[in-house]
């Protein structure tokens, strides 16, 4: 496809450029730049063939081609990924890698290489979703090549890579069900010598959304980079994000689920979030066999979280939840400061092929946590009845070093330290304070076999954790003693490619220990490193051109244990880890048309550690558990290249109305019903 380049981009970009990166800076390059950033698996063709541990890559075509509304659209369609979405847009967080609970993420999520939970010490990991309009590609990362990340590494590493616009404006507007409302636009350039560029991705959307769960979404991203001298280059990131949704943890009774209703069962409660960033990276090739990469990054996220109170019995007569005027504000500010530097060394160590990456990272995470008490008529001012500040400072360095023993044979062993401190204080409570420190060493070692020319044998052990958060181990302002939630990993995997067919098989363990639970037979203790489990199985992924223009693609994930080892739970299967997840697409792509029609299968799944089975009605329940069958969704997609410039699409999501259940919380989520949407993309 061709791009006609008109010159007002351009000069608007490098005049951007030009403010933030001084022109003493801007040397002639050899070749366009590339935004300099720190990748997971890497764009490079043989990027996957280096992992030691399966990876997979969705690039910027597959993405179009889902039409995806939130990164989870893309994620569940990956092996081993469960995705529990609440609402349609995920704008609250909740994945599961290879049985690990979507409801308690053990797995690292970076955009760019950085962090994008709101607090990996301070917690919360579920506050921010990143927004797919900005994805170019999605890496995810999992055995012993994640070693390099951390923390929250159990399941592994998800990578978002954001756009770097190209030359030119793109602009893309979107209309669907729900009255659904998107814009998007891209607009780029670079200067006459290919050494510096500059452009942003900006997106609106507005709904009123499935269950008048509505919503108001912007977002904006802007990006630019230079080259400094004949071997260094900088870029510069800024990102904003802002968005009001008509969500709760409030779901549906059972008796309207089963009537089919489709109500907000919280009207008036709302889930308020933005978020600012600031990214610097620096390349500096300091020879043919060295690179050095530093990224500097800061964020601040903002989640106000406005919900009345219920009338318990007022709710289970109704059938349905009935408000009092009593209104209850949870907002919390996150803070993020980080440097991390990467050192990559081609070297002869024992007369080998060497390739040795040491890394060092240096962060500290602020968390301000609120309770406003207000009522109805207050319009969200009220009484501040408990305030804390959380502080996390974190220092890790990490080693691994590629042997390269024969053509056919890689040996990588490594190991990470992660060294954090955690303190609460409680202003509300006279200042009081605590503190807590942990040191954890990671190693691991992870190995990759060229069996044959269609096929590569890989595999190998880490060590993960995930720490306890501030309010767990610093839990009633006492140091519970906790250590880091660890996990022994194992996995061995075959990949490769046969002509049209493509296929990667990965076998995996997890033997995860020093799970937190709360109680105790201790008093002083309310929280204890006392929970194991246990979760082993296979994921695998086939894809096969068939030619004429079809295609197909299949994986499927069997996790056949994922259960407690330890305590009243133990035998019992996790929350939200089903036992089988399945994915299937049919692809056409000839000329100017692309389309798919793909399915996604999740299997039966409990909502609650106790597993129980019927899911109850009314309010008293609580926090409600039960099993959520299994469900399949079909989705149709397709787009038209009608010119150069111009792009059309569209989709029907949930193609057969399947009626299904998401989650359970305080209710049911239901799954979205089915949906149509129709856009167009044009350049110039």
């Amino acid at each position: 496809m061709t791009r006609k380049i008109l010159p007002g981009p351009n000069k608007l970009a490098l005049a951007i450029a030009a403010v933030l990166l001084p022109g003493s800076l801007l040397a002639q390059a050899q070749e366009p730049l590339r935004m300099p950033a720190l990748e997971v698996v890497g764009s490079d063709e043989d990027a996957i063939l280096r992992q030691t541990g399966a990876s997979v890559v969705v690039d910027r075509e597959q993405i179009e081609r889902v039409q995806p509304t939130s990164t989870e659209d893309v994620l569940r369609r990956i092996p081993g990924v469960n995705a529990k979405t609440e609402e349609e847009s995920a704008i609250v967080s909740n994945i599961g890698l290879r049985g690990l609970s979507a409801s308690e993420s053990k797995s690292l999520v970076l955009e760019d290489g950085v962090p994008v939970a709101p607090g990996l010490f301070i917690g919360n990991d579920r506050y921010f979703n990143p927004r797919i309009q900005r994805m170019e590609r999605i890496e995810v990362l999992k055995g012993s090549s994640s070693l390099r990340y951390g923390p929250s590494t159990i399941g592994g590493v998800i990578n978002y890579v954001t756009k770097t616009p190209d030359d030119g404006i793109a602009a893309t507007a979107r209309v669907g069900s729900w009255n659904t409302q998107e814009l998007n636009v891209e607009a780029g350039g670079r200067s006459p010598s290919e050494d510096a560029f500059a452009g942003f991705v900006a997106t609106h959307v507005s709904s009123d959304g499935f269950m008048d769960k509505g919503y108001e979404m912007s977002d904006l991203m802007f990006k630019s980079g230079v080259s400094v001298g004949a071997n260094q280059s900088l870029g510069f990131k800024f990102s904003w994000h802002e968005n009001d949704a008509n969500i709760s943890y409030r779901g549906l009774f059972l008796d309207d689920y089963l009537n089919g209703e489709t109500y907000n069962p919280a009207p008036d409660d709302y889930y308020l979030t933005d978020r600012k960033g600031f990214d610097l990276n620096h390349e500096w090739n300091i020879s043919e066999s060295a690179t050095l990469k530093t990224l500097a990054y800061w964020s601040e996220v903002t989640r106000d979280y406005w919900r009345y109170n219920v009338d318990t019995a007022a709710s289970n007569e109704a059938g349905r939840w009935v408000y009092t005027d009593d209104l209850t504000g949870n907002n919390r500010t996150f803070d993020r400061l980080g440097v991390e530097s990467r050192l990559m060394l081609d070297h002869a160590l024992f007369g080998l092929e060497n390739q040795a990456e040491f890394g060092l990272r240096v962060m500290k995470e602020e968390a301000n946590d609120t309770r406003i008490r207000a009522t109805r008529n207050q319009d969200r001012t009220g009484t501040n009845d408990r305030h804390r500040l959380d502080v996390a400072e974190s220092v890790a360095a990490y080693v691994h070093n590629r042997f390269v023993v024969s053509e056919r044979l890689t040996v990588t062993p490594g190991l990470r330290v992660e060294a954090y401190e955690q303190d609460r204080t409680v202003l509300t409570q006279n200042n009081d304070s605590a503190t807590t420190r942990n040191t954890e060493f990671l190693p691991g070692i992870g190995a990759t076999f060229q069996l044959a020319s269609v096929a590569q044998v890989y595999g190998g052990y880490y060590r993960a954790f995930s720490p306890a958060s501030n309010g767990v181990a610093l839990d009633g302002l006492a140091d519970q003693n906790l250590d880091g939630e660890r996990s022994d990993n194992l996995e061995l995997g075959v990949r490769g490619r046969s002509g049209n067919f493509t296929y990667d098989v990965t076998a995996f363990y997890m033997d995860f220990s020093n799970q937190v639970v709360t109680g105790n037979t201790d008093p002083n203790l309310s929280q204890s490193n006392a929970g194991e489990t246990l979760h082993y199985g296979v994921e695998g992924a086939v894809a096969y051109d068939i030619g004429q223009g079809f295609s197909v693609d299949a994986n499927m994930t069997w996790v056949p244990v994922s259960e407690f080892r330890t305590g009243e739970l133990d035998g019992n299967r996790l929350p939200y880890a089903p036992e089988y997840l399945a994915n299937l697409s049919l692809n056409y792509s000839a000329g100017n048309l692309a389309a798919a029609l793909s399915a996604t299968h999740r299997g039966e799944q409990y909502g609650d550690p106790e597993n129980t089975v019927e899911i109850p009605d009314g309010a008293a329940g609580g926090i409600w558990g039960g099993q959520l069958p299994s469900y399949t969704v079909l989705d149709l997609t397709a787009q038209y290249q009608v010119s150069p410039q111009l792009r059309v699409q569209g989709a029907i999501k949930n193609l057969t109305d399947e009626q299904y259940i998401t989650g359970l919380r305080q209710g049911i989520y239901v799954g979205p019903e089915r949906s149509f949407e129709i856009g167009l993309t044009y350049r110039y």
